[in-house]
């Protein structure tokens, strides 16, 4: 029989993130929302209860968590922010390319100075001109004895800038394809490694979203991960991973869309009593929570075969394109909940629905989900 329950220690996880998410993250969503700042603090008190990088592996001093775990403690973070979990969700994305690429040995040498004091890390992978085309990647690397020259910029890049490592993809021939591309670990404050911060963007603000710029950046041969042409078979399989993350975080935006949107209803009153009553109102919070149940069982799903080591990918595209498409109408239909309240800042509805759009976009738009999705079906 299929099992839904959660072990006790899931229940804990799931539990500890719900009440991070209302005491550290909610109180302050705003504010750095409103600052376009990333949050230090709150990434400081998340390293301290053990909510910051959970997938290191033991063997690199971390907990080791699943994905399913992953993904119940994302849910709950993004009820709270989007982009505060943003900042976290990242980090776990530029380190799983070292899980799934590196060696035990490298895993130990980049991971384990991250379990000991608050760090980020970070996937540089997208370009300015390069975005869902990412064999076409511009940036270069030249071997240079025992060390990888980087020249190039990387767009778009999530804690870029201030992460302790990044993860850059580039290619060692601009015809090659994917098939002469590396990918190379590339350590904080590396000389000509600079970055440009994104601003003014729609949502997600208290992510921070740099421009990275590689001016003969030089990494030893031994911070290479797999081997030459291995680089976008590292990148493709650790968004099929975490894609899903991204479909947790959008189930939790849509919970607390519907939740404020209930809350909302029991309070205003139209024609003489609570809108709540009206079928109207009624039917959008149905359809509301139709998608929120149906989006968790999907990434759910989709997180049980990775922690099964079973293929993932036509589910983790599927859970990740369903929920953020499904979240951005449940932002969108909480704000004609609360009809022109919702549309300025008083209520945080505003505020969910731009953070939600960018789920739709980041990691593979969902338009490339939809590629992903088709070709499984017909190969």
């Amino acid at each position: 029989m299929i099992d839904f329950s959660l072990t006790d220690e899931q229940k804990q996880l799931q539990q500890l993130a719900r009440d991070f998410a209302r005491k550290e993250i909610i109180p302050v969503a705003a504010e750095y929302d409103q600052k376009e700042e990333l949050p230090w603090p709150v990434v400081e008190k998340a390293f301290e209860v053990g909510l910051l990088n959970v997938a290191i592996p033991e063997h690199a001093g971390g907990l080791g968590l699943g994905m399913v775990d992953e993904c119940l403690i994302g849910e709950e973070l993004a009820y709270g922010c989007m982009g505060i979990y943003t900042v976290l969700m990242a980090s776990e994305l530029g380190i799983t390319p070292i899980l799934v690429g590196g060696t035990e040995e490298q895993q130990k040498r980049f991971l384990t100075p991250m379990t000991e004091k608050p760090s980020l890390a970070a996937f540089a992978l997208s370009e300015p001109n390069n975005g869902s085309d990412a064999a076409g990647m511009h940036t270069t690397a030249v071997l240079d004895g025992d060390e990888w020259v980087i020249n190039g910029t990387k767009m778009w890049i999530s804690n870029g800038g201030v992460a302790d490592l990044t993860v850059v993809f580039a290619t060692t021939d601009r015809q090659g394809g994917h098939r002469a591309t590396v990918a190379l670990v590339v350590p904080k404050d590396t000389p000509g490694l600079s970055y440009n911060k994104i601003k003014h963007k729609l949502g997600q603000r208290a992510s921070l979203t740099s421009e990275l710029v590689f001016e003969n950046v030089r990494v030893p041969r031994a911070n290479q991960l797999g081997g030459l042409g291995d680089g976008f078979k590292i990148a493709m399989k650790t968004l099929d991973k975490t894609r899903i993350p991204v479909a947790a975080g959008s189930v939790g935006i849509a919970r607390r869309a519907l939740d404020e949107s209930v809350k909302y209803a029991k309070e205003r009153e139209a024609f003489g009593k609570p809108i709540a009553q009206f079928q109207a109102i009624q039917f959008k919070l149905a359809q509301m929570a139709m998608g929120i149940e149906t989006g968790r069982l999907m990434y759910l799903k989709a997180a049980w075969l990775v922690d099964q080591n079973l293929p993932h990918g036509m589910e983790s595209a599927i859970a990740k394109a369903y929920c953020s498409d499904m979240a951005f109408d449940a932002a969108n239909e909480a704000i004609q909940v609360h009809g022109g309240y919702g549309y300025v800042g008083e209520y945080p509805v505003e505020k969910l629905l731009r953070d939600v759009k960018l789920n739709q976009i980041y990691e593979g738009t969902n338009e490339i989900q939809r590629v992903v999705i088709s070709r499984n079906l017909l190969k």
